[in-house]
């Protein structure tokens, strides 16, 4: 009961955060996996750095995965992953990470309704917005984007993460 709860404040908490960390810093992909990394005491700047061109469905283009999607799949392939020192996986430890990401994927469909930036700014917006050109960047935020619409997604994007995450083992709950 008492890890239940425990679970329980940290997937808010991680809600919160990634609701925040859009609202403030922006950039889907790193404000996910910063809130990731913040709620599970977790570091690796080398991917949060690699995280950046992820944002806004791919450079701001929309049309690739949403950034808060990209950072689950990174922060459980740092946990769970190939290694370069180990390219050949002899082990099928790509195998075990594939079949997790699969089942994050379906989640994250079960809860957002799409993985492609696109597409969601459709759901969430009733349109798309190419946020690249300024005067489409100035619509979506006149819209809600950095108010309450890619907020709310990127804090459910670290919700379904770090949820994710714990109930699969691949982090013990932070000792705080």
């Amino acid at each position: 009961m008492e890890n239940e709860q425990a679970i329980s404040k940290l997937i808010e908490k991680a809600y919160d955060l990634g609701f925040e960390y859009e609202k403030v810093y922006r950039g889907c992909s790193q404000a996910a996996l910063g809130a990731i990394y913040d709620t599970l005491d977790m570091k690796d700047d080398g991917v949060f750095k690699a995280a950046t061109g992820f944002a806004g469905g791919g450079g701001l283009c929309g049309v690739s995965v949403c950034g808060g999607y990209a950072a689950g799949v990174l922060a459980i392939s740092q946990l769970l992953g190939r290694e370069r020192s180990n390219f050949k996986d002899p082990a099928g430890v790509r195998f075990e990470n594939f079949k997790l990401v699969r089942e994050f994927t379906l989640k994250y469909l079960e809860d957002l309704g799409a993985i492609i930036c696109r597409d969601i700014q459709i759901k969430k917006f009733g349109r798309p917005y190419y946020i690249a050109d300024k005067d489409e960047f100035e619509k979506f935020e006149e819209a809600g984007g950095h108010r309450d619409k890619c907020t709310d997604v990127v804090g459910r994007a670290t919700r379904i993460a770090v949820q994710f995450i714990l109930e699969n083992g691949l982090h013990d709950l932070p000792s705080r």
